[in-house]
């Protein structure tokens, strides 16, 4: 992005130039700063800084930073941000959150929407039809698989979720047709994961595994949606997967909102709202 920038610098106006100037010699900078100072400091006016933008083709201001903001975190390699022992806390600050977001913005660009339609249909699919809804995952999947739990109870869903391998395979057991598990693993190798899913897969279940690619259980389900993100606790990283599988719950769990609509949501929210205000404040 910067380079085209750059490469078409003298093609614009003397003003918008300055503008670009600006830009090309702190692109950090520039992405977190309002109109009024990118002004300031470029010596132009404000709206000289929203035609730079449609100048290089963009639609203003606000998407021309988030766009910048997206480039910059994916085109620094993570090895460009690695944590090393004379840090700051500043230091540490910064580095954590861009390999995170990177992390987010690299699986947006990555991501299959095909297969995220996929179990949005599924598990629409099953509340509609009163099935289960079940979540799996064991360690920090786990933690995520509680998380999706709440997340889809609070739509009204009958689901629970299991981090326990020995409750999985009896529950995996006790699944059919029309009855949807999600399962969540950072590295699809778990032993257990994988046997759930496929118990639950031959008994008709609907089986959706939010995993690595070419992991054994991304091929133990009938709608894999790939999360790739290996861990490195060389590079001082925080659980940046965790996160990541937190994101595709929120996605899923949104979707899924969307489809059953708010005139069947609103009052059932309202409803449990109104039940834990009661309870907290007798």
């Amino acid at each position: 992005m910067l380079d085209r920038i750059k490469s078409t610098l003298a093609s614009l106006a003397p003003a918008e130039q300055r503008v670009g100037k600006l830009l090309l010699s702190d692109p950090r900078t520039f992405a977190g700063l309002p109109v009024v100072e990118l002004a300031e400091r470029a010596q132009v006016s404000k709206p000289t800084v929203v035609r730079f933008c449609r100048s290089v083709g963009y639609e203003g201001l606000s998407d021309f930073k988030l766009k910048l903001a997206g480039s910059l975190s994916e085109g620094v390699p993570f090895i460009h941000r690695n944590v090393g022992t004379a840090d700051t806390t500043g230091d540490v600050l910064v580095k954590v959150i861009d390999n995170t977001v990177a992390a987010f913005l690299k699986y947006r660009n990555d991501a299959s929407t095909a297969a995220i339609d996929k179990a949005v249909d599924a598990i629409t699919l099953a509340h509609a039809n009163k099935n289960r809804l079940e979540f799996f995952g064991v360690g920090n999947s786990g933690i995520v698989a509680q998380d999706a739990q709440h997340k889809f109870f609070r739509l009204g869903f009958h689901t629970i979720a299991h981090s326990d391998g020995h409750l999985q395979i009896m529950s995996a057991s006790l699944l059919g047709p029309g009855d949807c598990l999600v399962v969540v693993s950072n590295s699809g190798r778990t032993r257990d994961l994988q046997d759930a899913c496929e118990i639950a897969r031959k008994n008709g279940a609907t089986t959706v595994v939010i995993t690595a690619s070419g992991s054994p259980l991304a091929s133990a389900g009938h709608i894999h949606l790939a999360a790739d993100h290996p861990e490195s606790y060389e590079r001082f990283s925080p659980m940046v997967s965790r996160l990541l599988h937190l994101m595709i719950i929120d996605v899923l769990a949104t979707s899924v909102a969307l489809r059953i609509g708010s005139a069947q949501l609103q009052p059932l929210l309202r409803n449990m709202k109104q039940n834990l205000l009661n309870k907290r404040y007798s």
